[in-house]
């Protein structure tokens, strides 16, 4: 099954059903995302911003989003 055919299959699908694929893809690629943080975090990937917001803590410059 091509990319191609999968679109077309999911442009046919009713309502309901696209939207239960919607969610299920969503928190597809939410899993994925929290994978990848957690990755760079273990890896030390993280450290220099961790570092940077440290030192703005530090010095009062570190805004609330």
């Amino acid at each position: 099954m091509s990319v191609a055919d999968i679109q077309q299959a999911i442009l046919e699908l009713p309502k309901a059903e696209f939207n239960e694929l919607l969610l299920w893809l969503t928190e597809l690629e939410a899993e994925a995302w929290e994978k990848q943080i957690e990755d760079d975090s273990s890896a030390g990937k993280l450290d220099p911003l961790i570092s940077e917001a440290m030192e703005a803590k530090e010095q009062g410059t570190l805004l609330d989003l």
